[in-house]
């Protein structure tokens, strides 16, 4: 099959093509002049093949796009568990396909169910139960309370036309009500990653994607032996990491769409998402620092800490100093220097959103109590609940400011609270560490000095 390259939004391009950079981590690429004619013609829409374009694809700099599946719809089983649930809309959105209905001790058996347990299991020993039935090369994994739109399959299928592909996931999209809950979650759903196609890989852009709907290769499953059954929350994150780790790729297509049942009230809500915080703690003994609320560089850190002590001078200093030695690592291959410099400063900003995130969310109930002791510390938290705001600005979601704000710290919170739990329970500060790197004014800046075809 035909594959086209489409680039990535983030993708920056220098000295007549040769030298790119972006990806997730961020990196910078030169290229020789035949390399860089490739990128141009496969830009302006050729088909694109060999090592370069791979490796563009691997590094999440550019994404593939084919003109046809090999794979039909009837390659594919669907794994539903359920517990408690209706999913009559989604078996009969469904229609014929293949379907595996996995009751994990629901109070009342569900029809027609292939396999019950008589106690709840949790999802992930319910979906292994599920895709030990297939006998079909690929299975795809949807909640109860999902509902696939029409033609979701086909853009997600044309992905495994990459051998190297072992799961796909489609966008999956709040349901659409008009409850201040819905309209909430209609922005703020930790099940929707967004408009923008990706590579998946802890630390980039899209750094995992929700088993609510996602398509695996059955043989990738099997390698793995499918889900880990310890774990009750983060199970689906789980999977996709150990996938990576093997050197697959999993992608992201949100042409695909999947509309997913909001939660019913704002307690379930903030339960939801206590229970995801939860699992960074065991995912953090598995994955290390994967999970790290924060990756960013020692420059970008240290002069955070020094603004944040009050020694602002300071730490303006260490961000020209770390701005000096970026362009001069990068001026080496080419990047102009105002370009550099450009990086560096929007990687230090970066890098103070992601520790702003992190004050108000992952550290909340530790960051919160001891910045409230101060008059520095009370304007700095003032400061982090102000991007939520700022948020609201930039995304106009269908909620007034007031009630997103207020919806947005307490949701941040839950999960923070949801985060401390999993470290205490694992006896390890793992998921609560920063993971900090000695790049430049960017958390990661590989270089390559040359990229053939």
């Amino acid at each position: 099959m035909t594959m086209r390259l489409v680039p990535d939004p983030g993708l920056l391009r220098w000295d007549d093509g040769r030298i790119l950079a972006g990806g997730a981590p961020f990196r910078v690429m030169r290229l020789s002049a035949r390399g860089a004619d490739l990128v141009n013609d496969w830009i302006e829409g050729k088909p694109a093949s060999g090592s370069l374009a791979r490796r563009l694809v691997r590094a999440g700099m550019m994404h593939p796009h084919y003109d046809a599946a090999q794979s039909r719809p009837e390659d594919v089983t669907a794994v539903i568990p359920v517990r408690d649930a209706d999913p009559t809309d989604l078996l009969a959105a469904l229609g014929k396909s293949e379907v595996i209905v996995v009751d994990d001790g629901s109070k009342r058996p569900v029809p027609g169910a292939a396999v019950r347990h008589d106690v709840a299991r949790g999802p992930a020993a319910a979906r292994n139960a599920g895709w030990r039935l297939a006998r079909t090369p690929l299975v795809v994994f949807l909640d109860a309370d999902t509902v696939p739109e029409p033609g979701w399959l086909e853009p997600v299928l044309r992905h495994f036309e990459d051998p190297a592909v072992a799961a796909v996931a489609p966008r999956v999209r709040s349901s659409p009500a008009n409850t201040a809950l819905t309209r909430y979650e209609s922005t703020q759903s930790p099940l929707d990653l967004g408009t923008e196609p990706g590579l998946v890989r802890p630390g980039g852009r899209i750094s995992y994607v929700p088993t609510a709907a996602l398509v695996v290769r059955v043989a990738a499953l099997r390698e793995l032996d499918g889900f880990d059954e310890d774990l009750r929350f983060g199970e689906d994150v789980d999977l996709i990491w150990r996938l990576i780790a093997q050197r697959h790729l999993v992608r992201y297509e949100p042409t695909a769409t999947v509309q997913h049942a909001p939660r019913a009230s704002w307690s379930a809500l903030l339960r939801q998402r206590f229970d995801y915080g939860s699992s960074a703690g065991p995912l953090a003994q598995r994955h290390g620092a994967a999970v790290a609320p924060v990756r960013a560089s020692l420059w970008s850190a240290l002069a955070w800490a020094l603004v944040l002590t009050g020694r602002t001078g300071v730490g303006i200093a260490v961000v020209g100093g770390a701005a000096v030695l970026l362009s001069r690592k990068l001026g080496k291959i080419g990047v102009p220097t105002s370009e550099s410099l450009r990086l560096a400063v929007q990687g230090n900003v970066g890098a103070g959103r992601t520790f702003a995130d992190a004050i108000g969310r992952a550290w909340a109930p530790i960051a919160i109590p001891v910045l409230m002791l101060s008059r520095r510390g009370r304007i700095v938290l003032g400061l982090v609940a102000l991007r939520h705001l700022l948020d609201w600005t930039r995304q106009r979601p269908p909620l007034d400011p007031i009630r997103w704000s207020l919806a947005r710290i307490a949701d941040d919170v839950a999960y923070g609270c949801g985060v401390l739990r999993g470290a205490l329970k694992s006896r390890s500060p793992a998921a609560l560490l920063p993971s900090l790197s000695d790049g430049g004014g960017r958390s990661s800046v590989p270089v390559s000095d040359q990229a053939q075809r």
